[in-house]
């Protein structure tokens, strides 16, 4: 999604990230994901230059959710220590807290992209199973009794992996 780091936005772009997350049945990634999108976004706000104008990018993957934020300053974001009376300063080093991982990319003075990723929940990711169930040669003769026999997973073949599932939404 692309769009204007403006106070008014962001908030926005939380809803869609929640509404998103809720549509992969990852409603578990909603607090932290809008946590980490939103310092991200004002990060934007109240440092980039030339411009607020930024993308929002979510990529479901299989074991994890990166989400990140490209901006056109090429300026790379500093992790600073914050005064225990500051009121700013710490939305870096919240979303390194709160994320499995982030980083920056530099794309030369055209910007840079900032980017956390979060681990999937366990109950939700992918089953793989050793064995799994077959129909036979009994199924020809009559569906309604077939032998199911298990089979190794390793001698079916191999199974594409999953593409990841990716949201980019014009705003």
């Amino acid at each position: 999604m692309e769009l204007q780091a403006l106070p008014s936005r962001i908030g926005q772009i939380r809803r869609i990230v929640s509404a998103q997350l809720r549509y992969w049945h990852m409603d578990s990634l909603i607090d932290r994901a809008s946590l980490g999108v939103t310092e991200l976004l004002s990060n934007v706000h109240r440092h980039a230059r030339p411009d607020k104008t930024c993308t929002v990018e979510m990529e479901l993957q299989l074991d994890r959710l990166k989400v990140s934020v490209r901006d056109h300053d090429p300026r790379l974001p500093v992790v600073e220590e914050a005064g225990p009376l500051a009121t700013c300063g710490r939305g870096l080093a919240m979303v390194a807290a709160m994320s499995e991982s982030w980083g920056v990319v530099p794309d030369g003075e055209s910007g840079k992209t900032v980017w956390f990723t979060l681990p999937t929940p366990a109950a939700v990711a992918p089953v793989t199973r050793d064995r799994l169930p077959r129909l036979t040669g009994g199924e020809l003769a009559d569906h309604r009794f077939a032998e199911v026999a298990l089979v190794d997973a390793a001698t079916e073949g191999h199974r594409p992996e999953p593409a990841p599932a990716r949201s980019a939404v014009v705003g």
